[in-house]
């Protein structure tokens, strides 16, 4: 595996479901560093519908914030997080967050982490121009931070209708 995947795609573009078969492939004892917090019956139901996909032998986190705390101390074969979209609107929408010093801690955690990580971010550039302020810099921080996350990434795969299409590297 390689020390840093990034697995990049639209929403619901298929990019967990083919994290999560990566990992599964080349790993035995898996972390998975979740970042989603349930404030609704629809965020309940894609969350249940990820818990019930992944096979047995997964270990899970819930970090909607610190994040890196939790790769700090992620201990296995691999680090499956999912995802770096909402990790960042978490932050975005907190308003205690220091944003630059989350970031930063963030990168410097995966890239000090014991095991591989593979981290599944959003493509949010590809569309309209957002009509609201905080759209616009929620795109233009995602953007910056998938870009940071490329940059450090062995392997960077793009997925499109469940196809991934490697942009980096090479597959394992």
């Amino acid at each position: 595996m390689p020390k840093l995947t990034l697995m990049i795609g639209g929403a619901a573009s298929g990019k967990s479901r083919l994290a999560e078969r990566l990992a599964e492939t080349h790993a035995k004892t898996k972390i998975y560093v979740a970042s989603a917090q349930v404030f609704d019956a629809e965020m309940a139901a894609k969350v249940a519908l990820h818990k019930t996909r992944r096979s047995v032998g997964w270990d899970t986190i819930e970090a909607p914030l610190d994040v890196a705390s939790a790769l700090h101390d992620a201990r296995g074969d691999v680090v499956l997080f999912d995802c770096a979209t909402l990790w960042l609107s978490n932050h975005m929408l907190s308003e205690t967050s220091d944003l630059p010093r989350a970031e930063a801690d963030l990168l410097a955690a995966i890239a000090n982490c014991a095991p591989p990580v593979i981290v599944v971010s959003n493509e949010v550039g590809e569309g309209i121009v957002p009509e609201n302020t905080l759209a616009r810099r929620f795109r233009e921080a995602q953007g910056r931070l998938n870009i940071r996350l490329a940059a450090e990434a062995n392997l960077v795969i793009k997925v499109t209708a469940g196809l991934p299409q490697v942009l980096k590297g090479l597959m394992p």
